[in-house]
Formats: structure tokens, sequence, C-alpha cells
């Protein structure tokens, strides 16, 4: 696995793809596909590692740590869609891309998929070109203040300053929800990525700081005295997370979603990493054919048969990658994130 940057051709070609469409793919399809011939998935396959576009920066989400180590949700993803696709879930290259480059680096071809804290919305549905897998992560944006500063509601950030990160819809929601309260001189402080974002926060350069909740939670962490600082109750938005292909390749949009969807399922079937062998003798036809012991769903979307023992197997399902990720480093509940049996939004398909 290695972390990887943009060259200066692909630099120019987003500047091409910027400057034609204002940033985004007013057609609604993807500037380049899998190549000439085929699927992104066969791409992929014959190519014998995934790329991955990440953030990088978000703990419990997608992080690299000093030793060059990836971990998150994002990242978990990512490793399940290997582990379908190769047995192995470490290949992979992980590529960090900013907020303003995410989208041209899925339309130019440069990442097979984004797992990167990106909102689905109607625009970048359409208009942009993307295709929205499922939603693996429930949120809503946020804001974080120090504790000292006095301010417990949106209305007192009325002559204050707030910092925001660029090219989000954090920064649209922002200005929303500032119009909607009625507090008309705030000063948005705009940064480029969440590294200079929680800088200029730490630094007073703003009083307060928006952005996804779980991701406030996890940057409060990391912040050199997380104690002094205390989210607002309130919710701005809603933020449904998940991974992201090009329009217009449906194999591979259907792998990256069936992938996706195994998590969630294997949860409510009660398999996990550990007790998954237990399962190889199930009298129990659903779960037969999930784990591919029966029929052909594997085939039937160019992938292996047992795909989802892969994906069990080397990652675990939903419920384990929350916990190790998000529950217990920064004891975040579930809440919407939980299965719909238990009360949440998460919710598969049936494999059948």
């Amino acid at each position: 696995m290695k972390k990887g940057r943009f060259s200066s051709a692909t630099l120019l070609l987003s500047f091409v793809l910027s400057a034609c469409t204002g940033g985004e793919n007013p057609t609604g399809t993807s500037t380049v596909q899998g190549d000439a011939s085929g699927s992104r998935l066969e791409v992929v396959k014959g190519r014998g590692t995934l790329i991955c576009g990440i953030n990088g920066d978000v703990p419990g989400f997608s992080f690299v740590n000093e030793q060059g180590e990836y971990s998150g949700i994002d990242v978990d993803l990512c490793r399940a869609i290997a582990a379908a696709l190769f047995d192995d879930p470490s290949k992979i290259e992980f590529r960090p891309v900013s907020a303003q480059e995410r989208f041209t680096a899925v339309q130019a071809g440069e990442v097979d998929v984004l797992s990167r804290n990106t909102t689905w919305t109607l625009n970048r549905d359409t208009a942009v070109g993307m295709e929205f897998g499922p939603t693996i992560f429930y949120d809503g944006q946020g804001m974080m203040t120090a504790k000292a500063s006095g301010i417990t509601q949106l209305k007192n950030l009325e002559g204050k300053s707030v910092c925001v990160l660029a090219g989000t819809t954090t920064e649209q929601n922002l200005a929303d929800r500032m119009r909607k309260e009625g507090v008309k001189n705030y000063n948005p402080v705009v940064s480029d990525n969440d590294d200079a974002l929680y800088a200029a926060y730490e630094q007073g350069r703003c009083e307060a700081v928006t952005s996804d909740r779980s991701k406030l939670v996890a940057r409060q962490s990391i912040l050199s005295k997380p104690d002094e600082h205390v989210l607002l109750d309130v919710v701005m938005s809603k933020e449904p997370l998940g991974p992201v292909v090009a329009n217009g390749d449906s194999a591979w949009y259907d792998a990256v979603k069936w992938i996706t969807y195994t998590l969630i399922q294997a949860e409510e079937f009660g398999i996990t990493s550990q007790n998954l062998s237990t399962f190889e003798n199930s009298q129990d036809p659903n779960i037969r054919r999930f784990l591919g012991l029966d029929e052909k769903l594997g085939e039937d979307m160019e992938l292996p048969n047992d795909f989802a023992s892969r994906i069990i197997k080397h990652v675990g399902n939903y419920g384990e990658i929350y916990d190790r990720n998000i529950g217990k480093p920064f004891a975040l509940e579930r809440d919407l994130n939980n299965l719909w049996t238990n009360g949440g939004l998460l919710y598969s398909p049936p494999f059948r």
C-alpha cells in the first residue's frame, strides 16, 4: 500500500476539466470510463490492485499515522472491495485527494472508487456525474467551539468567525443555516484541507469550527487540549456518506454496491470474522446463498461466488468495522448507523 499524489499531467487534466465545466460535469456522465472496451471492474481485476481515493486526515474514517499505516471506516470499505476481488485486502493503492479534486479524480479515472466522507446530494448524483453507493455512515453537520468562548447556540456567532472547509456541502450548509438563524454578520474562515482547518481553529483565527459531527468528535480527540472544547447541541444538515464511482458503468457500480451491502447483511446474519467458519455447514438457504455455498450470485456480477466470505474473513462485518474505528476509540454511539432491526437506518436488499 502506498500514499500517492497526482502527476503534473493529471493536474493539467484537472485544470482543463474544471475550466470547461466549472468543476462539474454537466452531462451527468463520467469523463473517462474504465477503458474503451469495458467496465472498470475488468480494469481493476486486470491491474491486480484497487486505487482508492481517500481523505487521510480524519481519524476513524481515513487516517494515515506516522508509520504510513491506514485506518478508518472508509479505508476498511476499500479493503472489503480488494478482499472480494483478490482475496487480499492489501492489494490497494490509497490515494489521498482533496475536497476540491475528488470528483475530477473519479471522472478522470485516477481513482477507481472514492471512499472519502463525501455527502450524497442531488447535484453530485446528476450534474457532477457521480454514482453513490449505499450509505455507510449517516451523519449531520455540527459546530465546535471552546468552552471558554461562552458560545452555546448558533445565534451567539453574530459578529464572530467560523472555520469551514472549502468546496464542501459544509460551506453551503453553514451559509444556509446562518441565514435561517438570522445571523447576518459572521466571517467564514475557509481552509483547503482538514489539517489547515483545525490548525486555524486552534490558533484562534476563528471562534468556532464546523464539519460533520463525527469528524468534529474525531478531530477534537487530537487537539492539544481536547477537554477545553465542546460540540454545540445542534445538527445543521443531513450528511449521508458512502462510496462513489463514476456514472455510466453499471458493472463496477453493482460490484461496489453489493460489496458494501455485504458488510451490512453479514452483521444482520450474525456472521463475523471470528465465527465465519461455523456457518460453513449452515442449512439456512439464505446464508448458504449469501456465502456462495449454493447458487452463483457472485458470477452474476463477475465476482467470485465466495466474495462475501472473503470480505468477512479479511475485514469483518459492518459492526466490527464500526466498533474498531469509531465505537471503541471515540465512544460514539451508533444511533442511525445501527441495523434497521435495532432502530437504525442500515438495511440491505435481499441476497437472492
